[in-house]
């Protein structure tokens, strides 16, 4: 397991060098000059130059690249166009909001995809079943955006019983705070969960379907026993990976969540600064959540490797 878990860790390092590339050159092909922008449209063509010069921007694509990779494997992501602070504790001060976020939208979608995902398996061609299909069929086809404001329309604007926007802390006010929370997860977890609710019925559905375990309802076992001992730890290895998956699209819908419900997190930062155009921000922002995705993905191989030993010698 240890020299398994060493060849990820190694084949992740390639992974995070050419992400670290498409990120710099995304947001330098951006059109637009970082030192106008600072300056703005009145300054003078000389003014603009010094700036330029002062900023590195004046050297190659590759020299720059060199030198933000130094910065960034020292921790430094660069200072913010916009009001000069650190890219890294601006993050770091938006990071807990989106971990909240996160964390609770993670709780919606494990609440709503395996149970539901299960049942509708275990009741195959039932309305329990058709229900459930019906649901992910209208999860997947409604935007993340668009359910956010649908929400606000019928628990905020409708009937007063939820707030529309904002953020509560938790620590000093958890009824508060858990009020705020609620919209925002909903949206978020109803999109993650119509995906994997579907990956745990299919996979649920193939195992049931397998003679060991008509072997164990011939042996007059009881269908919670088998469900739980068999049926459970065999389904699982398949929806670990579409989990891991699927975080990339908890962080890409945090970004419009965020937005819609003017969430205080990084995917907010990340949109105001994109319209403010403070690249550096926004290029340590992606650098972040990929770092972040990548990690994830990482852990999941392993949590993969642990269920299903076979991978570790694949």
């Amino acid at each position: 397991m240890t020299i398994y878990i060493i060849r990820r860790l190694l084949q992740a390092v390639p992974v995070l060098f050419l992400s670290s590339v498409v990120v710099f050159l995304i947001i330098h092909l951006i059109p637009g000059d970082p030192a106008v922008i600072m300056l703005g449209f009145e300054a003078t063509p000389e003014r603009v130059e010094a700036l330029r010069t002062q900023m590195g921007l004046n050297k190659s694509l590759a020299e720059q690249y060199l030198i933000w990779l130094s910065h960034v494997i020292r921790g430094d992501l660069g200072l913010s166009y916009i009001n000069d602070f650190p890219v890294l504790d601006l993050i770091l001060f938006k990071a807990p909001a989106t971990v909240e976020l996160a964390l609770a939208a993670i709780a919606v979608t494990l609440i709503i995809s395996f149970p539901g995902g299960i049942l509708c398996a275990l009741k195959h061609r039932s309305w329990i079943d058709y229900f459930g299909s019906s649901f992910t069929a209208i999860s997947l086809a409604v935007p993340t955006f668009w359910l956010g404001v649908l929400l606000i329309l019928l628990f905020s604007i409708k009937l007063h019983w939820l707030p529309a926007t904002g953020r509560a802390v938790l620590l000093s006010d958890p009824w508060e705070a858990m009020r705020h929370l609620a919209l925002p997860a909903i949206t978020l977890g109803v999109a993650l969960s119509a995906v994997l609710m579907r990956y745990v019925r299919s996979s649920v559905l193939e195992v049931v379907n397998q003679d060991f375990i008509r072997t164990a309802r011939a042996k007059g076992l009881p269908t919670a026993l088998i469900t739980y001992r068999h049926v459970l730890k065999n389904a699982l290895i398949p929806v670990v990976t579409a989990f891991g998956l699927q975080f990339g699209t908890l962080l890409g819908g945090s970004v419009v969540t965020e937005a819609v419900f003017d969430w205080p997190g990084v995917g907010n930062l990340i949109l105001y600064s994109i319209i403010q155009k403070d690249y550096t921000v926004v290029q340590g922002a992606i650098l972040l959540y990929l770092i972040i995705f990548i990690f994830i993905n990482l852990i999941t191989d392993i949590i993969y490797a642990f269920l299903d030993p076979r991978i570790r010698y694949g």
